[in-house]
């Protein structure tokens, strides 16, 4: 598995810590879990976006 190397204020690392331990998993899984539940929702809003798009541009082509 590759790494990744990011920097972050040391509070916000804190917290990333203290929810980590609350959930009885690792800091990297957690972080992973956080990155792909944020690139699914991006994934849907753009899905929804193209999806008003085409709608909005056959309502113009009609």
């Amino acid at each position: 598995m590759a790494r990744v190397l990011i920097s972050m204020p040391e509070r916000f690392l804190d917290e990333i810590d203290n929810v980590a331990e609350a959930e009885n998993r690792s800091r990297s899984e957690l972080i992973r879990e956080a990155l792909r539940t944020y690139m699914y929702r991006n994934q849907v809003r753009n899905s929804g976006r193209a999806a008003k798009n085409a709608e909005i541009l056959e309502t113009l082509l009609g």
